[in-house]
Parts: structure tokens; C-alpha cells; sequence
């Protein structure tokens, strides 16, 4: 099976290298072309445009940023699209707007072309070990006849439901690790200007019923001050923006995740889009008095 991976940022990278070290055929591209050498590195061939990279091809994987960024490398001037044959199939792994979705696999199943919405979850960490979640829209056949391809990348893979549902399962993801993240970071200032062994009550309460991967791998980013890349703070206020599109429509009260989104915003625009999500602990100890 010969698959195309267009977008190799800090997910996309990783995953397309796992395809590649696992035997597939893999081709790649990324706007910045030196992106592509990690990928390249395991095994995989860089192609000039999603155009190129989409010839001859079974599958074709997207990992880029937003919606118009997906729509732009699958039926822009130089979009996958215009390369993909009959019964090919478009695996969208990036987190955009559910209706652009069903706006995507509309187009094409007209050229006799599948698609899957299949967003993850995992961070970076899963993105290099091959241990995202991987939550899918489309038709089941479509995802039994990729899940080969997709049990490279993750360990948890689950069908939602038709195109869009992915996208709104994300959107779900989002939400839920929005209200983790603020919690966590509350939490970890409470333990900061208590004066007690923060790292030991770290300890303790991940091991409780408020233990989470959000506490277990971002914890002690909180307690230093300290937000290394593992996702980036502009993009989780990107999908909380479709998290929040997406509540308004079904009539749902967000009320944390809207909170999170106006403090990620303010970071934003204060220079720190990207550093790690982690970074909404910023704005806590700020407030607190830890941080001047």
C-alpha cells in the first residue's frame, strides 16, 4: 500500500516516520520542505506539492493545521485532490471544523474518493510511539479496510459515527482536557504558595481520583514554570474555538472551556502561542502572586 502524508509538523512527523519504518510505501510533503527530513530519514520520498505526492497512490493522510489549511492541500491549486484515483481514500488527521469535513467527503465521493475524519489525541509523546487515540468518522468498511494504517499510529482507534463525527468527538477531547488543564494548574499553584512539597502532593493526588494524563505528563511542567513543546498553545485555542462553535450550535453551556479559551488568547497575544498548553499555568501563577 503506498500512502501520502502531507504535513510533517510536531504530530504529522512522527506519525508518517512510523508508516515508514513499518514497510509502507510513504511519500511526503510539508510546505517547509526541510520538514520532511525526519520522515525522509525512516525510509519515506519527499514530493514538491500534495499534488505530486498524491500520484499512484492508495491513502492519503493530512496532519495540518485548521480547516482552510486542509481544504487548501486537498483541493487547492496544487491539492492532493486533483491526483487522487478512483477509490482512493483521504485520511484527515488534523482537528478542524466539523462541517468542513462533510463539505470535503462530499467532493469526494463525487470523484469516486473516500474519506475518514480520524483527529487524535496523545500529544507529541504518542505522535513518536505510535499511541495516539484515534477517533473516526466515516463509513465502518472504510476504517475496517485502514485500520492496518491506522494501528501503526495508535493504540486506541474508535469508531464515532459518519463524517464530521470525529471532528465533533475532538471537539468533545478538547473540551474535557480545557477544564484538566485549568484544574491542573490551579491545583499545582494551590500546592506553590502553600510552601508544602508540591512534588509529592503531585505524587499523591495523580494516584487518586484526581489523576490524569494531563497531571502525569504536564504536572511538573506547572510546578517549574517551564512549558516545553508537546502541543502548541495557539492550536489547542484553535480547536477550543471549534469546541466552543460546535457547543454554541448544539445549544450546550461551555462555561470552563470558554474561560480557558479567553486566558490561552491573552498568552497568545502576549508571545507564548508556542509553548506547550501547559503554559495556561502561566496565567495562574501570575494571578497568584508566584510568578511577577
Amino acid at each position: 500500500m503506498k500512502i501520502a502524508f502531507i504535513g510533517m509538523g510536531t504530530m504529522g512527523g512522527p506519525m508518517a516516520s512510523l508508516l515508514a519504518k513499518a514497510g509502507y510505501e510513504v511519500v511526503v510533503h510539508n510546505r517547509t520542505r526541510s520538514k520532511e527530513a525526519e520522515a525522509i530519514a525512516a525510509g519515506a520520498t519527499g514530493a514538491a506539492s500534495p499534488k505530486e505526492a498524491a500520484i499512484g497512490v492508495d491513502v492519503v493522510i493530512t496532519n495540518v493545521s485548521d480547516s482552510p489549511d486542509v481544504y487548501e492541500v486537498v483541493y487547492g491549486e496544487n491539492g492532493a485532490a486533483h491526483n487522487m484515483k478512483e477509490g482512493s481514500v483521504l485520511i484527515d488527521m488534523s482537528t478542524i471544523s466539523p462541517q468542513v469535513t462533510k463539505e470535503i467527503a462530499a467532493k469526494l465521493a463525487e470523484q469516486g474518493c473516500e474519506m475518514l475524519d480520524a483527529p487524535v489525541s496523545g500529544g507529541s509523546e504518542g505522535a513518536q510511539k505510535g499511541t495516539l487515540s484515534i477517533m473516526v468518522g466515516g463509513k465502518k468498511e472504510i476504517l475496517d479496510k485502514m485500520m492496518p494504517v491506522l494501528e501503526v499510529m495508535g493504540s486506541t482507534i474508535t469508531y464515532v459515527g459518519e463524517n464530521g463525527a470525529g471532528q465533533v468527538t475532538k471537539a468533545i477531547n478538547q473540551i474535557i482536557i480545557a477544564g484538566n488543564y485549568i484544574a491542573a494548574a490551579e491545583g499545582m499553584a494551590l500546592g506553590l504558595a502553600s510552601g508544602i512539597d508540591v512534588e509529592a502532593a503531585l505524587q499523591a493526588v495523580s494516584g487518586g481520583a484526581a489523576g490524569s494524563w494531563v497531571l502525569t505528563n504536564r504536572g511538573m511542567n506547572m510546578i517549574k514554570g517551564e512549558y516545553p513543546l508537546g502541543f502548541r498553545t495557539r492550536l489547542h485555542l484553535k480547536d477550543l474555538g471549534i469546541g466552543l462553535e460546535a457547543a454554541k450550535d448544539a445549544g450546550v453551556p461551555v462555561t470552563v472551556a470558554a474561560h480557558v479559551a479567553q486566558l490561552e488568547a491573552a498568552l497568545v497575544k502576549r508571545g507564548y502561542g508556542e509553548e506547550d498548553v501547559s503554559n495556561i499555568a502561566r496565567a495562574v501563577r501570575e494571578a497568584s502572586g508566584i510568578d511577577s
